[in-house]
């Protein structure tokens, strides 16, 4: 494999990675705002805002999680592929 595709591969598991800033305040922002619209349908204040917040940060930390392990995955994909082309390019030069 090149070393620009490699480079590329781990570029694109970082960019994944870097997503987390953005979706965990939207998740919170998106429950709050949700819960807050709802209680003034239903006139509940702030019981479905405190409920719907809460929610966001639920779905926030399960998206952090998820994404870091499947970055984590993602790394240890490429580690063994690159260390399997290196065993290989090993065995190639060495006419033993």
């Amino acid at each position: 494999m090149a070393r620009s595709t490699k480079q590329l591969r781990r570029a694109r598991i970082w960019l994944d990675v870097s997503i987390i800033g953005i979706q965990f305040p939207v998740a919170i922002a998106l429950g709050y705002f949700f819960g807050r619209w709802l209680d003034g349908l239903f006139k509940t204040a702030p019981w479905l805002t405190i409920l719907f917040a809460l929610f966001g940060i639920t779905a926030g930390f399960i998206n952090l999680f998820r994404i870091t392990a499947q970055a984590g995955r993602a790394e240890e994909r490429l580690d063994a592929l690159e260390a399997a082309e290196e065993g290989k390019n090993d065995a190639e030069s060495d006419p033993s």
